[in-house]
């Protein structure tokens, strides 16, 4: 079998789909009142012991077997890098790094965004940095719900602020991301084209080396306040749904 095969996202949606901007809308007017999980509150008090509050905050989020994390805290050593997967199995296969070689000031956790996030902001956390690398991009047309920016947990990603970055083989996710990304934020933000010269994930590697078009959406969040649900997202929704008519 050939290792660089891999297959860009096959959907009938060709491009941003119909109901995102609704979608967002109301995730951003309703609270989300999920209860926590025990086991991913216990997460967050693990990956957050020991932290000074000072040091660059990083996290990895749907992190995999753990090369993106690995890459990323020996890019910034002074910074502790939290790696997040809801699979343990996945954690567990960090190969070929032993325990000894791994950065210092890493830590992987298994737990479940949509916990770990809201978690996050009810603590009051503010990322330096935070990296949202090939998530699956369900790309039935049936799917929209299950795609992170589509999904009722996503105006809580930009209140943790920092320096956001989401990569995807696949353009229509990357460019619904940029626009839920700009309904909540107020902001312009663009899906790009991305050239990986040095891969930061297995996948990312497969995706290059098949030759496929990669994509980022990349935006400086800063000190951003959203406290609570944003009220650009209604006017730039409004006039989102204007521009499909």
């Amino acid at each position: 079998m050939s290792y660089a095969n891999s297959r860009i996202p096959s959907s009938a949606q060709a491009g941003v789909h119909e109901h995102l901007a609704r979608a967002v809308e109301r995730h951003a007017a309703a609270p989300f009142r999920k209860p926590y999980a025990t086991y991913n509150e216990h997460a967050v008090e693990r990956a957050l012991e020991g932290w000074d509050g000072r040091a660059p905050l990083i996290l990895d989020a749907g992190c995999g077997v753990a090369h993106s994390t690995i890459q990323i805290a020996r890019a910034n050593p002074d910074a502790r890098v939290i790696g997040v997967d809801q699979s343990e199995d996945r954690l567990s296969r960090r190969k070929p790094y032993p325990e000894a070689l791994l950065p210092g000031k890493m830590l992987l956790v298994r737990a479940d965004l949509v916990d770990f996030w809201r978690l996050l902001v009810d603590r009051g956390i503010r990322l330096h940095a935070h990296y949202i690398l090939y998530p699956n991009p369900w790309p039935k047309i049936g799917h929209l719900g299950r795609r992170w920016h589509a999904h009722p947990v996503f105006p809580f990603v930009p209140r943790l602020g920092g320096r956001l970055e989401m990569r995807t083989n696949w353009q229509v996710y990357g460019e619904e991301f940029a626009l839920a990304l700009g309904l909540l934020t107020g902001r312009s933000v663009s899906c790009e084209s991305y050239e990986a010269e040095t891969p930061l994930t297995p996948f990312e590697r497969k995706y290059r080396d098949s030759g496929q078009a990669l994509y980022r959406v990349s935006l400086d969040l800063g000190d951003v306040r959203l406290d609570g649900p944003a009220e650009a997202v209604h006017a730039s929704a409004g006039i989102q749904r204007e521009s499909q008519r």
